[in-house]
């Protein structure tokens, strides 16, 4: 069975704060888990045919057109907005 010390090891990379009764589950859980990954591990494989990709599949693309929307479409839009300038749309920066 896993530890308590790599379970709150592996709690720790992931910036996880867990109580003693939740240390105490992941420690079955975790353990559950590699005693499954052992026993895949052991499965004949040798026989089984190695498949990437299907040669059948293939990437459907279409082309990216604007549609023209009505003045009143448009300014509902615009209308809906907590922040414009001018016609555009104004939008906090994610960096």
């Amino acid at each position: 069975m896993i530890s308590e010390k790599d379970v709150n090891h592996i709690a720790g990379l992931a910036r996880l704060g867990l109580t003693s009764s939740e240390v105490k589950k992941f420690q079955k859980d975790l353990s559950s888990i590699l005693g499954y990954i052992e026993k895949l591990k052991k499965a004949n494989v040798k026989t089984v045919r190695n498949i990437d990709q299907s040669p059948s599949l293939k990437n459907v693309m279409r082309d990216d057109v604007a549609v023209k929307q009505s003045e009143d479409v448009t300014n509902k839009i615009i209308g809906l907005m907590p922040d414009t300038k001018e016609r555009f749309l104004k939008v906090k920066s994610i960096f």
